[in-house]
């Protein structure tokens, strides 16, 4: 082992190389070029395979990370990637946007040492491209069909996790989704900067091939009730995400040109897609040649100011209520953002929207830091008369997502609900107070990392397999 592994002493720590700042603002693609073998190797090898893997043990998956590091050194790129995805349905999706900083890599011991991390994220994300790119990537062939179904109502990260792996059981899957492309925020949400959608339409086409059935377009409530669905398939899964934007009730919000975080997005991305959308192209969602001010300090706000950058905005800026030690976006996506000409405005809220019948003016207040709330995070405190005036031509408001009225939607007033409305279920079994139906990622959680919802999808699964084992055992003893 120590000839392969244990070098972060002799070197040091590379990311793959990030494209020019000046290119990369002039398209969508990915801004990180691939690493090429031998470095992944190399980059590997700088593992220190601690006895107690904190990257491992900071990961919601327990992926396997020191051991598919110890491969890749060694060369053995296969293996390696077999090992990644036991664990992990979307290996090349969290390689790319899982914010590393906060989980595996801000806690690898070299990291602490003062060494610099292992660049883990990038590593896996080169495993299972490299993967796909040799044929690895198959389809799940299923020797022993089950005659027992599952619907899943959601095709994002939750559902399609827990759809892998219920087929690989040899269950029937049908995946429902309102939408006309399976994939939830990593689609429609997440730009192509971070995440080309490519990777995504692979993976959705490889469960297909696989023998998942997609239902597109399909509204549950509308095309069907969630009670007709139960009596459909023998089991059922809720993973809806959440999509309802917070709002900001301040004077003028229903001025012209504001706009939730989402739609912007969404535009921008079926644009990419090669749709047709009304909105962007009478540039009612375009940013280019306006003044773009963001309200937000998550992940989802610095997707919104990176893309308006890339639609040619006369400027972009990004207000947040706290510091830039206080965001809850992944440092590396607020580096990226500075590098590509946004501006921040810390410690600042909008106090009134100004205009006729579009935004042309927010009022500003300033903010400073009071004691810590019930999180531990200081409470933001607004400074009297220290009000300020920002011009601006769009407003993006990026302040977080509730769930959807679920219960009325689906026609299931039964359906039990916690009191923020995401779905009540049992975290041991994932099943709802509806015998059979079982909930899973941001419906449960609220708005959270990608990475939690495949984990939950599959921690459903295992929980699901367990409830139609029971059910058909029961039939047995009966018949």
């Amino acid at each position: 082992m120590p000839e392969k592994m244990l070098k972060f002493v002799n070197i040091g720590q590379q990311n793959p190389p990030k494209r020019d700042v000046s290119n990369r603002k002039e398209d969508f693609r990915e801004i990180y070029d691939d690493f090429i073998k031998e470095k992944a190797k190399e980059q590997s090898s700088r593992c220190s395979q601690c006895g107690v893997p904190f990257c491992q043990v900071h990961c919601p998956l327990s992926n396997n990370i020191p051991d598919w590091l110890k491969l890749t050194a060694e060369g053995r790129l296969e293996e390696a990637y077999l090992l990644s995805q036991s664990t992990n349905n979307m290996p090349e999706v969290c390689g790319r946007i899982c914010p590393q900083d906060r989980l595996c890599e801000g806690n690898c011991v070299i990291e602490q040492s003062g060494h610099g991390t292992v660049t883990i994220g990038s590593v896996e994300k080169f495993i299972t491209d490299n993967a796909w790119e040799n044929g690895w990537v198959k389809p799940i062939e299923v020797k022993n069909e089950i005659n027992q179904s599952v619907g899943i109502i959601g095709a994002g990260p939750a559902g399609l996790a827990c759809g892998e792996q219920l087929r690989k059981f040899g269950y029937k899957v049908t995946i429902y989704d309102r939408y006309d492309r399976a994939g939830g925020l990593l689609i429609y949400g997440i730009p192509n900067f971070k995440l080309e959608k490519f990777v995504v339409e692979r993976r959705t086409k490889l469960l297909n091939d696989s023998g998942i059935e997609f239902i597109q377009n399909f509204e549950v409530g509308k095309d069907s009730s969630l009670d007709e669905l139960r009596k459909k398939h023998d089991a059922i899964l809720i993973a809806t995400g959440v999509y309802k934007a917070r709002e900001i009730n301040l004077p003028g919000n229903d001025l012209g040109n504001i706009f939730p975080a989402m739609d912007f997005l969404t535009a921008s991305n079926r644009k990419g897609l090669g749709d047709e959308v009304k909105l962007f192209e009478d540039g009612t969602l375009n940013a280019q040649d306006k003044n773009v001010v963001v309200i937000g300090g998550g992940d989802t706000a610095m997707d919104c100011v990176r893309t308006a950058v890339r639609q040619n905005a006369k400027s972009v800026k990004c207000l947040y209520r706290r510091d830039k030690e206080n965001m809850p976006g992944s440092t590396r996506e607020v580096l990226n953002a500075e590098e590509e000409g946004i501006e921040f405005i810390w410690l600042s809220t909008p106090k009134e929207f100004k205009g006729k019948d579009k935004i042309q003016n927010i009022i500003i207040d300033k903010i400073k830091l009071g004691s810590p709330d019930d999180s531990g995070r200081r409470k933001p405190e607004i400074i009297e008369n220290s009000e300020f005036v920002l011009k601006a031509d769009m407003v993006i408001k990026s302040l977080g997502f509730d769930p959807e009225d679920l219960p009325a939607l689906f026609g299931s007033k039964d359906l039990q609900v916690s009191k923020w409305g995401t779905i009540k279920n049992n975290f041991d079994t994932m099943e709802t107070n509806l015998p059979g139906v079982f909930a899973a990622g941001d419906i449960i959680r609220g708005a959270s990392l990608v990475v939690w919802a495949i984990k939950d999808g599959r921690d459903a699964a295992d929980s699901i397999k367990k409830f139609l084992e029971k059910k058909e055992n029961n039939i047995e003893k009966v018949a």
